[in-house]
């Protein structure tokens, strides 16, 4: 979930042409951030599965999420593409010139509409709820971003999640308590380590989140301990003793925890997010695996 800019496209540092230009369909797909929009959305998924949604249902909470997840990554290149022009992001298909901010805009809004109607299709309460880390994602990318309170989208975006997710299957049920509190945890770490890389290009266009304001190191040790939190929560907050894949979930947490708290250096700040978002996928695998109850 990486979450507007109002750089002067003109200021030093703009590439005078792109760097290198990839088809349109390609610069589309990777304006999407496809990394996160797959995670997240493979781990909604897995839920529904886990918690018992008919098949066809588990399918509209899949293209639902993938939808709303789309919409937040094209928004976010829309908005950003000056901010990204000033400091020659070469890994942004718009600075590339690959792709017209005009085209993303237009994509996103499209998208936003589709992941609006997909997530309402499973019921109100269900729907409103998945599409509260939609609103999130906007909300972070069209402003949030910038404050003390940028945490607060993933906190509450993917604390939500999980809680639409179960709320999809028959009866409308709440999700347990040390789910959506999983959820937050996770959704903290990973925007810790998803600023971690671009502080200094965010620093230069006036980008001041949380990250920001407590430094690449306070936000590795911030984001390793809630990573760390995050998995104990999911091993011993369900009723009874822990699964077998619960306590492997809890092992093959400590590298990621590292990586995570390794962050604040420069060598290490690329390998933190991809960590957060493999570890809570396998979370969520060994949760399917050990039977934990959902509903």
């Amino acid at each position: 979930m990486r979450y507007p800019g109002g750089v002067d496209s003109g200021m030093v540092g703009v590439p005078a042409e792109p760097l290198r230009r990839v088809p349109s369909a390609r610069a589309l797909v990777l304006a999407t951030h496809p990394g996160p929009a797959v995670a997240v959305t493979t781990v909604a998924t897995l839920l529904a599965v886990a918690a018992d949604v008919p098949a066809g249902r588990v399918v509209l909470v899949c293209l639902a999420v993938l939808a709303g997840q789309a919409s937040i990554g094209w928004s976010n290149d829309w908005l950003d593409a000056d901010r990204d022009r000033a400091v020659a992001r070469a890994d942004k298909p718009v600075v590339q010139g690959a792709v017209a901010p005009s085209l993303l805009r237009s994509a996103a809004l499209v998208s936003v509409v589709l992941a609006v109607v997909l997530s309402l299709l499973l019921g109100p309460a269900a729907g409103t709820l998945l599409l509260v880390l939609v609103a999130s994602g906007w909300a972070y990318n069209a402003g949030l971003k910038r404050t003390a309170a940028s945490v607060v989208p993933y906190v509450t975006g993917f604390g939500l999640l999980p809680a639409g997710v179960v709320a999809a299957a028959p009866g409308t049920p709440a999700a347990p308590w040390w789910l959506i509190a999983a959820g937050g945890a996770l959704g903290a770490a990973a925007h810790l380590a998803n600023v971690a890389p671009d502080i200094e290009e965010d620093l230069a266009t006036g980008v001041r989140g949380l990250p920001h304001r407590i430094g690449a190191a306070a936000s590795a040790v911030t984001g390793a301990v809630l990573l760390f939190a995050g998995s104990l929560v999911l091993v011993f907050g369900p009723a009874g003793p822990p699964s077998a894949a619960a306590w492997v979930g809890l092992g093959l947490a400590a590298p990621a925890v590292v990586v995570a708290g390794l962050s604040g250096s420069e060598r290490s700040r690329r390998l933190a997010f991809p960590a957060v978002m493999l570890l809570t996928v396998l979370d969520v695998v060994l949760l399917l695996l050990g039977g934990a109850a959902l509903t």
